[in-house]
């Protein structure tokens, strides 16, 4: 990441599933600036019974611990306030579908976690009243047991939905407590199911069938927009003394990420690779297709306007959920091995590796993970990978398998072809990975940049703020990327 003299006036904070940081970013001569301020860790809390009963939830299970999220990326905010005193701009980004439920402006509770087990029961009674095929025509959505339909649908059989008066999704919830103001960004907003898919609104239909009432959803916002300012108190906190609006942005953290992805032409694809992989094409309009339903693709709302045609494959949370199991198991001396070592024993590998579907639902919740890889092959009579090494080897594998065959079906699904895929995240700097990738994809693979949902949050805040032309386009913003930030390309 470069630093600089130049002015960095622009705050990013972006939240992910297992760590959260705040970065600072400016714009001078066509180029992005970036200087990390803070990183922090964003574990879940999974309540047993009887603690349950000490806190302020509903039932015991995976939760949140927004607050103590909140106090860290407040403190990386005032970090970032002493380190660039004429801060402007704040924008926020995080995992998607995820939400707070308020009464009277306070929080009922810490949010579930997606990965709670709360939400099969939503699916239940979500289609009882109305089925999956409808359901993807009026959202457009993938089908994921976590979706926020489904988890509010949950939440309203135990009639806690009932006593909120307001639902702010996560990035949302931290907007209000930076502001005092309540919105809906529309990216995110795009991923709880219950937006049109036709017009990008609250939709009515689906609403009323789930009985999710509609005066507990806030206005809708695109990125771009200014959702407010710090508050008196907040600005205080944060050593402030002037005017620092917070701006919306692309704040499902897929839609910043792909805001920034260097494409070149129209024949690329995107791999948007961290804990979970996003694998898709950016479109102009939806895809609705029967097809594209048994495919279980979805069609998330992007920056622009634009459409996030994409599936969701896992990613590297089966890597590093099996780096947590290893170092509870590991003795003293095996305690040192680190994952880049691990990564070059798994390249070692020679001969056959066998591959395993990584979007296999047991493979969601935190746990055993090499166990659970080891389950499945012993249940199809395949002989598992032995050894920490061949299991890292078959993780990449399966995932780049997953990739390939994804962009394939997207390929088929829009009539489109693809000559590059793009892969940006965490997982750019996975050599093995995208080396991989490229093999069994057949396709050119560029990797980079790894900070892409920073840079996308970034750059809509520039354009916002009048550091970019307003008048710029994706198209122009992506310029900007390619200028400042280097790819590592990787050959089929």
């Amino acid at each position: 990441m470069t630093t600089t003299d130049s002015p960095l006036t622009l705050a990013a904070v972006d939240l992910g599933a297992t760590s959260g940081r705040v970065i600072l970013g400016g714009v001078a001569d066509g180029v992005l600036r970036m200087r990390h301020i803070a990183r922090f860790p964003n574990a879940p809390l999974n309540l047993t019974e009887s603690q349950s009963g000490a806190q302020v939830v509903p039932t015991e299970g995976l939760y949140w611990n927004i607050q103590s999220l909140f106090a860290a990326l407040t403190e990386g905010l005032r970090e970032a306030a002493a380190a660039a005193p004429g801060l402007r701009s704040i924008g926020i980004d995080s995992w998607a579908v995820d939400y707070g439920l308020l009464r009277g402006g306070r929080l009922m509770g810490l949010p579930h976690h997606y990965r709670d087990g709360r939400s099969s029961r939503g699916v239940e009674l979500v289609h009882a009243r109305i089925d999956s095929a409808e359901l993807f025509n009026r959202n457009g959505l993938q089908h994921l047991d976590f979706n926020t339909v489904f988890q509010l649908a949950a939440e309203e059989e135990t009639g806690f939905l009932g006593l909120a008066d307001r639902i702010l999704l996560i990035p949302d919830l931290i907007a209000y407590w930076l502001t005092g103001q309540e919105r809906s960004e529309v990216t995110n907003a795009s991923t709880t199911g219950l937006l049109s898919v036709s017009d990008r609104q609250w939709d009515p239909v689906v609403l009323s069938r789930t009985e999710i009432p509609p005066e507990v959803l806030t206005a809708l916002v695109s990125p771009g927009d200014r959702v407010g300012y710090l508050t008196e108190p907040v600005a205080q906190r944060l050593g402030i003394s002037h005017a620092v609006e917070v701006t919306a942005v692309g704040s499902h953290d897929t839609a910043s990420a792909v805001a920034a992805v260097p494409f070149e032409g129209s024949h690329g694809a995107f791999i948007s690779s961290g804990t979970w992989s996003l694998v898709g094409l950016e479109l102009d309009s939806a895809v609705l297709s029967e097809d594209a339903r048994k495919a279980n693709f979805t069609n998330e709302g992007g920056v622009d306007g634009t459409v996030r045609f994409l599936k969701n494959v896992s990613g590297l949370w089966l890597l590093t959920e099996s780096m947590r199991q290893w170092q509870r198991d590991a003795t003293d001396a095996e305690r040192s091995a680190d994952l880049q070592s691990l990564l070059a024993e798994a390249a070692a590998v020679t001969g056959p590796i066998p591959i395993f579907d990584p979007s296999d639902d047991r493979f969601i919740p935190p746990g055993d993970m090499p166990q659970r890889i080891v389950d499945w092959f012993s249940e199809r009579g395949i002989v598992p990978p032995r050894g920490r090494p061949e299991v890292v080897r078959s993780i990449l594998e399966s995932l780049a398998d997953a990739y390939s065959t994804t962009i394939e079906l997207a390929e088929e699904l829009t009539n489109r072809r693809v000559d590059t895929i793009h892969i940006v995240g965490g997982g750019s700097q996975n050599t093995l990975l995208c080396e991989l990738t490229a093999k069994r994809s057949g396709k050119r693979v560029l990797a980079g940049p790894i900070e892409a949902t920073a840079i996308g949050n970034l750059l809509v805040q520039a354009r916002a703020v009048g550091d970019v032309d307003s008048r710029a386009t994706l198209n122009d913003l992506r310029a900007i990327v390619a200028r400042s930030f280097a790819v590592t390309e990787y050959a089929p």
